[in-house]
């Protein structure tokens, strides 16, 4: 498989995606927990201001609604269903795997439609919400970006917040491991 100039392109947009994907999330989180707990609180395990299962979250959704583009019910139902499937499955994993618990349904407020902690109706609203954001409004403005700009420039303003997001991540892992 040849990398070709539109793979590079998507590649780099997709990489965007991740770091907006995860950057969202984080002030969605710290939104969402301010109101509930009536104060900030730092959510996720980096040190930066990202949340690494949104940025998958958000890569997922990238790809599997690039082909729904043109029936804007079914970007909806498909990210609602591949975001709360992830959800679900990490919380899961996390859990029976690792005994980690990085969130709980049962003890936040509009849990509606809880299971077992793990998910939720309203987070997979959120999600299927987000997705029509992301397909409709994100996704354009930075394929618009990637045309407008240089090769060389794309890959380095996608390339270098990824590798941000990355290390911070494996630091961050890290430090939770062995310190």
């Amino acid at each position: 498989m040849a990398w070709t100039e539109e793979r590079k392109r998507e590649l780099s947009i997709l990489l965007l995606i991740f770091v907006f994907g995860g950057v969202f999330g984080f002030f969605y989180e710290e939104l969402f927990y301010y109101i509930d707990l009536g104060r900030l609180v730092k959510r996720g395990s980096t040190f930066g201001p990202w949340i690494q299962i949104y940025g998958f979250g958000a890569v997922l959704v990238a790809l599997t609604t690039k082909p729904l583009r043109k029936k804007p019910w079914l970007v909806f139902l498909a990210s609602g269903a591949v975001c709360g499937f992830l959800e679900y499955m990490t919380g899961l994993v996390f859990d029976r795997c690792f005994h980690i618990r990085s969130w709980d349904y049962n003890v936040e407020i509009w849990n509606w439609g809880n299971i077992n902690g793990y998910v939720c109706a309203r987070s997979v609203l959120f999600f299927a919400l987000s997705g029509l954001f992301l397909q409709y409004g994100v996704r354009p403005l930075l394929e618009g970006y990637a045309d407008r700009v240089k090769p060389r420039t794309r890959t380095l303003t996608a390339y270098i917040p990824a590798a941000v997001c990355l290390l911070d991540m494996v630091t961050s892992t890290l430090r939770d491991t062995f310190f």
